[in-house]
């Protein structure tokens, strides 16, 4: 076994990942450019795409697993730019589903430039997709995304009804918990969302990266309303922020693998 596939077994095992109430999701195995009719194939229902055409995505076998592998382009901001994006909704999920998880590895290539950072997949859920300094106003959607900060430290990236700024709240992983992403080592990410009571502020957030629980918030206020629930993935990675000082000195890649998601049965 090389050391890199005894690297993902591990987190998988510490993450989790067999439980069999996960769903794996196949995104598909030729390796090879990514190319429009293959990302409808593996993530059928998206009414959007940023990146796909553009020839940023493609697939990577490294000892018999299917990396998503992305370019982000020197001077890249923003999904228009580099990297891309998509939401996902999840198959047979309903849009007042109150609590889901998400977890998929990340990583990123030698010499991957972090600059100030960027955004990592996450859930959401409403009718509308909430990024971008939208508004949130309880009635039309949400997001929870995991960020890459400057050196590679991480954080939770959330658009919640209580957020202090019109940009995504920022939740820091603790520092004295050490961890950050380092180039050529791969990452779990496990991400869990469960819905407040309309009216209350008792919904929670909790991410966990290779089985270290990094953000565990139990006072978020997702919704007023009880039509909105987590019904999406929302696949988001792309240097920014905005403007030029958030973008790569040089051309860099993150790979993705193993994205699986399941409907918490104590949340059912």
């Amino acid at each position: 076994m090389t050391p890199l596939r005894l690297a993902l077994t591990l987190l998988a095992l510490a993450g989790n990942a067999l439980a069999a109430d996960w769903v794996p999701l196949d995104f598909g195995r030729d390796p090879g450019p990514y190319r429009p009719k293959a990302w409808k194939a593996g993530w059928p229902g998206c009414s959007y795409e940023d990146g796909v055409a553009e020839g940023r995505f493609s697939i990577l076998l490294a000892d018999g697993t299917p990396w998503l592998r992305v370019l982000y382009p020197k001077g890249s901001v923003g999904p228009e730019q580099g990297g891309g994006g998509w939401r996902f909704p999840l198959p047979g999920i309903r849009a007042d589903n109150p609590v889901a998880e998400l977890q998929y590895t990340v990583l990123f290539e030698e010499g991957f430039d972090f600059v100030k950072g960027g955004k990592l997949p996450g859930l959401c859920g409403g009718p509308k997709t909430i990024t971008g300094g939208d508004p949130v106003n309880g009635s039309e959607g949400w997001s929870a995304r995991l960020m890459w900060r400057k050196d590679g430290s991480g954080q939770a990236y959330v658009y919640h009804m209580h957020q202090p700024e019109k940009y995504g709240d920022e939740f820091d992983f603790p520092k004295e918990k050490g961890f950050r992403f380092q180039p050529g080592i791969p990452a779990t990410i496990r991400l869990r969302v469960a819905m407040n009571t309309p009216g209350r502020r008792d919904g929670s957030l909790s991410v966990w990266v290779n089985g270290d629980l990094l953000v565990d918030r139990s006072d978020m206020e997702w919704r007023a309303i009880p039509e909105i629930g987590v019904d999406s993935l929302l696949f988001n990675t792309f240097h920014g922020g905005t403007g030029p000082q958030w973008a790569p000195a040089r051309d860099c890649h993150a790979r993705f693998a193993n994205f699986q998601w399941r409907v918490d049965p104590r949340g059912s």
